[in-house]
């Protein structure tokens, strides 16, 4: 059976770099992260799993499986009883930024002493402004994981960022934004 792992990256994914992109998160302190060892997704939060191309959705489930891995939680199947349980929740919206261009004209002259008699100066000029518009669109992921014995929210994930368009960009970044994404996680990765 497939392991199906998206868990915090969908936008993620497609973000086009980690300086542009928000990370945050938020843990129960009170619980013990190093006893869980196993891990169920749960699955796309409704409405959230059409915005991905299938592709997407197996790059984010492999590079989560690989992180979750370093740091001793494996991935079994959905209903199969896993220690914790990965929800995720995406929203997307497209947005307008603008630029503007100015190119200004006119002349210089002398004036003369002090402004008096004939002479040079500055002179009427001409000033163009252009407006350009810049489409692009933005991606917030909201990732949830559940104590599945005590069904508790226990750990939860934000990323907000601005969606790569390029999607060979966003396949090589997917390794890298996971990877940083999961810094925040509590538990480190296990040295070898």
């Amino acid at each position: 059976m497939k392991h199906y792992f998206s868990l915090l990256a969908i936008a993620l994914i497609f973000l086009s770099s980690c300086s542009s992109t928000k990370f945050s998160a938020d843990y129960d302190k009170s619980v013990g992260f190093s006893k869980f060892k196993t891990l169920e997704y749960y699955g796309w939060a409704k409405g959230s799993s059409y915005r991905l191309n299938d592709f997407d959705k197996e790059r984010i489930e492999q590079a989560f499986a690989r992180e979750f891995r370093k740091r001793g939680i494996d991935i079994v199947p959905k209903g199969s009883g896993g220690d914790l349980i990965a929800s995720l929740y995406i929203v997307t919206q497209d947005k307008t930024s603008y630029t503007t261009t100015t190119v200004a004209t006119g002349y210089y002259g002398y004036a003369g002493f002090y402004g008096y008699g004939p002479g040079w100066g500055w002179g009427p000029g001409v000033s163009m402004s252009t407006v350009h518009p810049v489409d692009y669109k933005t991606g917030t992921l909201i990732c949830s994981v559940y104590d599945a014995k005590n069904k508790q929210l226990i750990w939860e994930g934000t990323i907000n960022g601005v969606i790569e368009d390029d999607t060979d960009r966003r396949a090589q970044n997917i390794s890298k934004m996971v990877s940083y994404l999961m810094r925040k996680f509590p538990v480190k990765p296990i040295k070898k």
